[in-house]
């Protein structure tokens, strides 16, 4: 399979709102983590930071421009492997274990890491069968309500267990923009790992419901409306006998 020079790596989308999407566009679509930067008055947030094939903070040098917060929406391989090449990092307390401690079996690199997740691969000498997350354990652990404060802009930590034990949205009201995570894309959507809850699920769906959101941005495939939001959301609980 062909490999893609390491500066070719990631692309960014300005969006507006001070929100840029970074992406790994060599990574199969449901396997690709969106990277969210979110620019404040005095910092800036990564909500996410990819499969850490490619260093992030060397090729794209939009996240190096001035402090910075790594977040971590859960701690899934695809969200967090180059969490370490920052010195400020968040997770929620339920997960923090992973990030401080990953393994290719809590980080669920196993079974799903190998070549055919990529349509190219990256710059050698990476291999699928070596591929391992950095550790990279948390400066600040998070719980549901707390506010990180980039300065102009405040997000608020919403629990959302269910696809993992420590998933985690961000919730903006004064745009009100989501940013959420594996919990809910417009995409299939992961309910049967190893450490997912289905009543976890149902609870952290119906709390979603219940903001005002008027666009989401979630851990894979495009943003979406308000309006899709709930659409998804409803019809995702009726499936589950709760509409």
């Amino acid at each position: 399979m062909l490999r893609i020079a390491a500066d070719a790596w990631y692309e960014t989308r300005a969006l507006p709102d001070g929100v840029t999407l970074i992406s790994e566009p060599h990574i199969r679509e449901f396997y690709r983590c969106n990277i969210w930067h979110i620019r404040g008055r005095d910092k800036d947030a990564l909500v996410d930071s990819g499969m850490g094939v490619v260093s992030l903070r060397r090729f794209v040098p939009l996240v190096t421009e001035r402090p910075l917060i790594a977040i971590a929406s859960h701690t899934h391989f695809d969200h967090i492997g180059t969490h370490h090449e920052f010195g400020d990092r968040a997770v929620h307390g339920a997960e923090a274990e992973f990030l401080a401690m990953p393994t290719r079996v809590n980080t669920f690199v196993e079974p799903y890491v190998t070549d055919e997740i990529f349509t190219a691969l990256p710059p050698a000498p990476y291999t699928s069968q070596t591929y391992a997350v950095t550790a990279a354990p948390a400066t600040r652990l998070l719980a549901d309500g707390d506010i990180i404060d980039l300065g102009g802009r405040r997000l608020e930590v919403v629990h959302t267990p269910g696809h993992s034990p420590g998933g985690i949205a961000l919730w903006e009201s004064a745009t009100a923009t989501l940013f959420s995570g594996d919990v809910l894309y417009d995409g299939p959507l992961i309910e049967d790992l190893s450490h997912s809850n289905a009543g976890d699920y149902i609870r952290s769906m119906e709390r979603l419901l219940t903001l005002p959101v008027r666009i989401v941005h979630g851990g894979h495939f495009p943003s979406f409306s308000g309006e899709r939001y709930r659409v998804i959301i409803r019809d995702w609980l009726r499936g589950k006998g709760r509409g």
